[in-house]
């Protein structure tokens, strides 16, 4: 956008606001002389509706005066405004005159229903030649007034399109901050499952086993083929969403064969539901770093999704052994933290992560969210 035109009003919307006033106008005056003169009123609200859309017309000139200097300070553009409405006051006036009193087409002042009027006129600029001119400068001002008023009108309607298109480019930036946020976050998973994938396929590779190494390699290449077609801000299905976890799984359970137990429990009606794109990732990693890997039995790590309130429920959780006293929440809580600050990016209060051990052991974290079906 043009920063000289950014106070400036749109010509449709300057007219109808210049409409708009002289149209009131019109009726308040139309009013008064049906109250006062009730003879003589279809000429002369012929003669009214001419000299308003005269005024309507002189009043555009002015709005597009005034345009000129939308770019300068409000100090130079009110004394601009009001000295540049009072010639546009005189004109209105003068036509105004004009057509009710020298041209009078339709012969209403010089009917006989005008005549007493007219006579006591007479004697008034006998009395005061200077009557006439002391009438147009009345005129002249309460014109003047009225031009002013929607002088006023419009440098309140160009700081308001200011205002708004200040509101929808802040709005725009907090999406866009919004964006990266969400993004960094999700660009902070990727490289850590890769590094933890690529240990384990060393370790594979060290140990000779040479096809569980391939079978990883073509789940890794299906894993980041699917999870990266995608926008890292947008949403999923929670159906793709479990559908890249199982990949991931399928992944570890190369590693764990005997000791990972996998437990997947999500509703028909929620596969249909919005949520960030692997968000359950990091929670799903840190099960299997810190329950499965930790112990030589076999142990469970369950992923289940469930809808109450108007919410949805998410929650990853592992039956291994707990943490030795004075550890973290499964180690650093980086992934934790990860996986709250996505939400929180993304739905703000609405959100909560909810996490800590299990009686008889393991660790279970718990992501509360909107139910959504509308954003992927």
């Amino acid at each position: 956008m043009d920063s000289r035109r950014s106070m400036g009003v749109t010509k449709r919307l300057g007219f109808v606001s210049i409409a708009g006033l002289w149209a009131f106008y019109f009726f308040i005056i139309t009013g008064r002389s049906a109250l006062m003169l009730p003879s003589g009123q279809i000429e002369l609200l012929i003669y009214r509706v001419v000299v308003t859309l005269f005024a309507i017309g002189v009043t555009f000139l002015l709005f597009l005066f005034l345009e000129l200097f939308a770019n300068k300070p409000l100090r130079w553009r009110i004394p601009i405004a009001f000295a540049a409405a009072l010639p546009v006051a005189a004109a209105i006036a003068g036509f105004n005159m004009f057509v009710f009193e020298v041209a009078d087409p339709m012969n209403v002042i010089s009917s006989p229903e005008w005549a007493e009027e007219r006579a006591a006129y007479e004697r008034e600029l006998a009395r005061d030649p200077t009557i006439a001119y002391k009438a147009y400068v009345e005129a002249v001002m309460g014109r003047y007034f009225v031009v002013v008023a929607w002088t006023l009108l419009y440098m309140a309607l160009g700081y308001a399109q200011v205002v708004r298109r200040a509101e929808r480019r802040a709005a725009v930036f907090a999406q866009e901050a919004q964006t990266a946020q969400l993004r960094a976050l999700r660009y902070q998973v990727n490289p850590h499952f890769l590094f933890n994938t690529l240990n384990v396929l060393s370790s594979l590779v060290m140990r000779g086993r040479k096809d569980e190494a391939e079978q990883m390699i073509l789940n890794l290449s299906t894993f980041y083929r699917t999870s990266l077609t995608a926008e890292p801000a947008d949403d999923v299905s929670l159906a793709e969403e479990i559908k890249l976890q199982r990949l991931y799984l399928d992944i570890e359970a190369v590693r764990f064969p005997e000791r990972l137990t996998i437990d997947i429990s999500v509703p028909t009606n929620l596969a249909s539901a919005c949520v960030p794109a692997m968000i359950l990732q990091p929670l799903v990693e840190n099960a299997i770093k810190y329950g499965v890997s930790r112990v030589r039995r076999p142990v469970t790590l369950s992923i289940r999704a469930w809808e109450e309130g108007g919410k949805l429920f998410l929650s990853v959780a592992d039956d291994g052994d707990p943490l030795p006293e004075g550890d973290g929440p499964h180690g650093t809580g980086v992934g934790l933290a990860n996986v709250r600050d996505r939400l929180d990016a993304r739905y703000g209060e609405d959100s909560s992560v909810t996490a800590g051990p299990q009686e008889g052991g393991g660790y279970q974290v718990v992501l509360e969210m909107p139910v959504n079906r509308e954003t992927c």
